[in-house]
Protein backbone atom coordinates (compact mmCIF):
# COMPACT_ATOMS: atom_id res chain seq x y z
CA UNK A 1 0.00 0.00 0.00
CA UNK A 2 1.86 3.10 1.23
CA UNK A 3 5.07 3.37 3.24
CA UNK A 4 6.91 6.07 5.15
CA UNK A 5 10.66 6.61 5.13
CA UNK A 6 12.41 6.74 8.52
CA UNK A 7 12.66 10.54 8.08
CA UNK A 8 8.90 10.82 7.52
CA UNK A 9 8.19 8.60 10.55
CA UNK A 10 10.43 10.79 12.72
CA UNK A 11 8.78 14.02 11.53
CA UNK A 12 5.24 12.69 12.04
CA UNK A 13 6.17 11.55 15.56
CA UNK A 14 7.58 15.02 16.23
CA UNK A 15 4.34 16.66 15.03
CA UNK A 16 2.24 14.29 17.14
CA UNK A 17 4.38 14.99 20.22
CA UNK A 18 3.96 18.75 19.72
CA UNK A 19 0.18 18.33 19.71
CA UNK A 20 0.21 15.90 22.66
CA UNK A 21 -2.55 13.80 21.11
CA UNK A 22 -2.28 10.08 20.68
CA UNK A 23 -5.58 9.80 18.79
CA UNK A 24 -4.20 11.39 15.61
CA UNK A 25 -3.17 9.53 12.47
CA UNK A 26 -1.43 10.73 9.32
CA UNK A 27 -4.09 10.89 6.62
CA UNK A 28 -2.71 10.71 3.08
CA UNK A 29 -5.25 11.55 0.39
CA UNK A 30 -5.76 12.57 -3.22
CA UNK A 31 -8.04 15.38 -4.33
CA UNK A 32 -8.88 16.80 -7.76
CA UNK A 33 -6.92 19.86 -8.81
CA UNK A 34 -3.47 21.17 -9.52
CA UNK A 35 -2.09 21.74 -12.98
CA UNK A 36 -1.78 17.98 -13.62
CA UNK A 37 -5.22 16.99 -12.35
CA UNK A 38 -4.69 15.48 -8.89
CA UNK A 39 -3.16 16.91 -5.70
CA UNK A 40 -1.67 15.10 -2.75
CA UNK A 41 -2.91 15.97 0.70
CA UNK A 42 -1.52 15.21 4.14
CA UNK A 43 -3.23 15.96 7.44
CA UNK A 44 -3.26 14.81 11.03
CA UNK A 45 -6.72 13.37 11.57
CA UNK A 46 -8.61 11.74 14.43
CA UNK A 47 -11.69 10.86 12.36
CA UNK A 48 -11.53 7.38 10.90
CA UNK A 49 -14.14 6.16 8.44
CA UNK A 50 -15.37 2.63 7.73
CA UNK A 51 -13.77 2.59 4.28
CA UNK A 52 -10.36 3.81 5.48
CA UNK A 53 -7.31 1.60 5.27
CA UNK A 54 -5.22 1.94 8.43
CA UNK A 55 -1.54 1.03 8.41
CA UNK A 56 0.72 1.09 11.46
CA UNK A 57 4.32 1.77 10.57
CA UNK A 58 6.90 2.10 13.31
CA UNK A 59 4.35 3.54 15.73
CA UNK A 60 2.72 5.93 13.24
CA UNK A 61 -0.83 5.26 12.08
CA UNK A 62 -1.29 6.05 8.38
CA UNK A 63 -4.85 6.36 7.06
CA UNK A 64 -5.90 6.26 3.39
CA UNK A 65 -9.51 6.57 2.20
CA UNK A 66 -10.81 4.06 -0.34
CA UNK A 67 -11.02 6.58 -3.21
CA UNK A 68 -7.37 7.59 -2.76
CA UNK A 69 -6.01 4.08 -2.19
CA UNK A 70 -5.84 3.12 -5.87
CA UNK A 71 -3.76 6.21 -6.67
CA UNK A 72 -1.38 5.60 -3.75
CA UNK A 73 -0.62 1.90 -4.19
CA UNK A 74 3.13 1.51 -3.74
CA UNK A 75 3.66 5.19 -2.83
CA UNK A 76 6.34 6.29 -0.38
CA UNK A 77 6.08 9.35 1.87
CA UNK A 78 9.39 11.02 2.67
CA UNK A 79 10.40 14.09 4.67
CA UNK A 80 13.14 16.16 3.05
CA UNK A 81 15.19 19.06 4.30
CA UNK A 82 17.20 21.18 1.87
CA UNK A 83 18.51 24.71 1.43
CA UNK A 84 15.32 25.64 -0.41
CA UNK A 85 13.01 24.36 2.32
CA UNK A 86 11.68 21.29 4.02
CA UNK A 87 8.53 19.25 3.80
CA UNK A 88 6.88 15.97 2.99
CA UNK A 89 7.32 14.52 -0.48
CA UNK A 90 5.33 11.69 -2.01
CA UNK A 91 7.06 9.34 -4.44
CA UNK A 92 4.27 7.71 -6.41
CA UNK A 93 4.92 4.92 -8.95
CA UNK A 94 1.43 5.49 -10.40
CA UNK A 95 2.19 9.07 -11.48
CA UNK A 96 3.21 9.33 -15.12
CA UNK A 97 3.42 13.12 -15.05
CA UNK A 98 3.98 15.62 -12.27
CA UNK A 99 4.06 19.38 -12.45
CA UNK A 100 6.87 21.64 -11.32
CA UNK A 101 5.38 22.18 -7.85
CA UNK A 102 5.63 18.46 -7.12
CA UNK A 103 2.17 18.43 -5.55
CA UNK A 104 0.15 17.65 -8.67
CA UNK A 105 0.17 14.53 -10.84
CA UNK A 106 -1.78 12.41 -13.27
CA UNK A 107 -1.84 8.69 -13.87
CA UNK A 108 -1.71 6.80 -17.13
CA UNK A 109 -5.48 6.23 -17.10
CA UNK A 110 -6.79 9.35 -15.36
CA UNK A 111 -6.02 13.03 -15.83
CA UNK A 112 -8.21 14.36 -13.01
CA UNK A 113 -9.40 17.98 -13.08
CA UNK A 114 -6.48 20.29 -13.87
CA UNK A 115 -6.48 23.70 -12.20
CA UNK A 116 -3.93 26.15 -10.87
CA UNK A 117 -1.44 24.64 -8.42
CA UNK A 118 -2.03 27.68 -6.21
CA UNK A 119 -5.56 26.44 -5.47
CA UNK A 120 -4.58 23.46 -3.34
CA UNK A 121 -1.84 22.16 -1.13
CA UNK A 122 -1.07 19.77 1.65
CA UNK A 123 -2.21 20.59 5.16
CA UNK A 124 1.16 19.57 6.65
Amino acid sequence: MITLTPEAVAKVKELLAERQRDDLALRVFIQPGGCSGFNYGLALDSNLHDDDTVIDQDGVRVVVDSASARFLKGARVDYVESLSGSGFAIHNPNAVHTCGCGQSFRTRDEAGQPASCDEAGAAL
